[in-house]
């Protein structure tokens, strides 16, 4: 049995024919204005679940970074105020060793030694009080002022409480020093030493014996600026596997989403003429004839 074709079947799958021209065509102008392969998941489930994991991926891989340039900049902090502070120690080691030579010093001569040797106490207590952003970086994650407490030189501290930074899935990094281990702490503490030598000094006593304390002092910071160091390499190293990591994720991210924009260029232009070419033969094959105006 034939079935029944009438011109409003026709008229029908004419227009059903062009909507869906019209939509291909539309969806290849979005993908060659946007450069983006899909607009919304359902358009491919599969690619949009791949984009998905894979900008999952580069937020915790930014995250990282923010957390290595962090790191960076605690330890860059660190590494610059043991490093004034070896200094400062060199000077007073120097200091030391002149105010030991007592037979050649006049009072005179040992009060501006034991005057240098305060002025260096209080240049490293403001080393060792350094902050940065509002953080001591020698006291861990105490929120107190100062690391070091002026007069006292009490630590502010606690043991073992310090400041990490994760970089990696399963790698983080310590971006403080304790800074009791580098300048001790109390009586025991570098600055506390240095105002007892500048306090003999001006007594007439011998210094000569605590020459070795303050190269005790010294080797403290000098093996925590080492420490300082070594996490610093560990950093940059992190950086580095951190940028390839992002670079790979962006180049799979484009591989996914965005389009050859030549190849959609090409098949727009084939669109559009697919398109003009339907129009053309819809008006000819449904042209109105004398019976539809008489029906």
């Amino acid at each position: 049995m034939i079935g029944r074709i009438t011109t409003s079947t026709m008229t029908q799958q004419s227009l059903r024919t062009l909507q869906a021209n019209l939509a291909e065509r539309e969806r290849l102008q979005y993908q060659a204005t946007s450069q983006r392969s899909f607009r919304t998941p359902s358009e491919d489930p599969t690619a949009a679940a791949a984009a998905l994991g894979i900008h999952g991926e580069q937020t915790r891989v930014a995250q990282y970074a923010r957390n290595i340039n962090d790191g960076m900049a605690w330890v860059t902090t660190i590494d610059a105020a043991l490093g004034a502070s070896a200094d400062l120690l060199n000077r007073a080691r120097d200091l030391t060793v002149q105010g030991a030579n007592s037979g050649a010093l006049s009072p005179a001569a040992r009060e501006s030694i034991a005057q240098e040797l305060e002025t260096i106490s209080a240049e490293l207590l403001a080393q060792a009080n350094t902050r940065m952003l509002g953080r001591n970086v020698f006291a861990g994650t105490s929120d107190a002022g100062a690391a070091f407490e002026a007069g006292t030189f009490a630590f502010a501290g606690g043991a073992g409480a310090g400041v990490l930074r994760r970089i990696g899935d399963a790698e983080s990094v310590r971006v403080d020093i304790d800074g009791s281990a580098a300048f001790g702490e109390g009586a025991d503490s570098a600055f506390a030493l240095l105002q007892d030598i500048a306090a003999q000094l001006r007594s007439g006593a011998d210094i000569g014996g605590r020459l070795d304390d303050v190269d005790a002092r010294l080797k403290a910071v000098v093996s925590a600026r080492g420490a300082a160091g070594a996490r610093q390499v560990q950093l940059e190293r992190a950086s580095s596997q951190n940028l390839a990591a992002s670079t790979d994720l962006e180049a799979r991210r484009a591989a996914v989403e965005n389009v050859d924009s030549l190849e959609v260029l090409v098949k727009l232009e084939s669109a559009e003429l697919v398109f003009q070419s339907a129009l053309q033969v819809t008006a000819r094959s449904l042209q109105t004839t004398l019976l539809e105006f008489l029906r």
